[in-house]
């Protein structure tokens, strides 16, 4: 079991988070992996505008929450 939570936290990308591991945004190293990212998107932009017909793209941005289970907006009381 602790492979598979090491692989889910530390490897696997995840799209709900800007296709960063859960590691890499508790740690803050995102912000640093996201830059490059958009160096390299930048960089590919560059050379061959043709490719992207809608423009300049972008890395995907980071959530300000992400939830696996959203606890509810309202508590139910009885």
């Amino acid at each position: 079991m602790s492979v598979f939570f090491s692989y889910y936290n530390n490897d696997h990308r995840h799209s709900g988070i800007g296709l960063h591991t859960p590691a890499s945004v508790h740690d803050g190293t995102w912000q640093s992996v996201r830059a490059h990212r958009q160096d390299v998107l930048d960089a590919a932009y560059t050379a061959h505008p043709e490719r992207f017909p809608r423009g300049r793209p972008h890395a995907p941005a980071l959530p300000t929450r992400a939830w696996i289970n959203q606890p509810p907006t309202t508590i139910e009381t009885a």
